[in-house]
């Protein structure tokens, strides 16, 4: 299946994607700043440089893209139709890279939260996963991951 842009324009569009900053990401953020939590941005001596570093907890917080990171059982973690093995090799080396960071996270003794996009879509859900991080970050776990569906379950 042919591309319905020419080159040119696909590259600008890929171009425009951003990997901080990103609507998700400042949702968060502006959510637990609102309940007190400070934290440092995207921590360069940080592996994996995590979104959110919240020292004082010895916890990180990756928002993660549920289409570039593969988030597991997502409508949202589509397969783009054209030039399949591309983005099946892509894909799989954004997950090794994740994989890799929260080993050298936990070896280094960070506690690792992943959020991802599909759970900060509605102002209902953004109120419900920082509930969820609160709850996580007063125990001692070492993860959580919060998704759409992991909101639905709370609900219950």
């Amino acid at each position: 299946m042919a591309d319905i842009v020419d080159r040119q324009t696909r590259s600008r569009m890929m171009s425009g994607i951003r990997g901080k900053d990103t609507k998700p990401e400042m949702v968060l953020r502006r959510a637990l700043h609102a309940r007190g939590f400070r934290y440092r941005l995207h921590g360069k001596g940080v592996p994996g440089r995590p979104d959110l570093i919240l020292a004082k907890h010895r916890a990180v917080i990756f928002v993660h893209g549920c289409f570039w990171h593969r988030h597991e059982g997502c409508r949202y973690s589509t397969t783009p139709a054209t030039r399949p093995e591309f983005w099946a090799e892509k894909f799989a080396a954004n997950v090794r890279r994740d994989r890799a960071a929260c080993d050298a996270l936990a070896e280094l003794g960070w506690r690792v939260a992943t959020v991802w996009e599909c759970a900060l879509r509605r102002p209902n859900q953004v109120t419900a996963t920082c509930a969820a991080l609160v709850s996580w970050l007063a125990t001692d776990a070492p993860s959580i991951e919060i998704g759409e569906g992991d909101l639905a379950a709370l609900d219950d």
